[in-house]
């Protein structure tokens, strides 16, 4: 079993920026694909950002391309989302995934374990 937990979402003003950090604990991640995914009000679970155990390839949602940054410091057993350049429509719960496959990393059913989330909000 994996323990997910995602931390640094918060309040920011478009334009503005936050890093997430997911620390995962139960076992090292470096066995895992890791996933970031948002949840907006009545709307479905997106993906946003997805990177190999290795830390490359990533995966990136067009919406969010160029702007975010997915990247893992396996000895910390963390995974970073960096959001620059944020917009209203980024506003969700933001979820950390890990998978075990390296395959399908856009979508959810690939995904094996989930934390609990973090709220992001961008005021216009």
């Amino acid at each position: 079993q994996v323990q997910l937990v995602e931390s640094g979402g918060g309040l920011v003003q478009a334009g503005g920026s936050l890093r997430l950090s997911c620390t995962a604990s139960g076992r090292p991640i470096s066995n895992y694909a890791m996933g970031w995914f948002r949840q907006a009000p009545g709307k479905e679970r997106e993906f946003v950002t997805a990177i190999r155990w290795s830390g490359a390839p990533t995966y990136y949602a067009d919406s969010v391309k160029d702007r975010f940054t997915t990247s893992r410091d396996n000895a910390k057993n963390t995974v970073y989302l960096q959001m620059n350049s944020l917009k209203p429509e980024d506003t969700a719960l933001y979820y950390c995934a890990a998978a075990e496959g390296p395959y399908g990393l856009r979508y959810r059913t690939s995904y094996d374990y989930w934390g609990q989330g973090t709220q992001v909000t961008v005021s216009s």
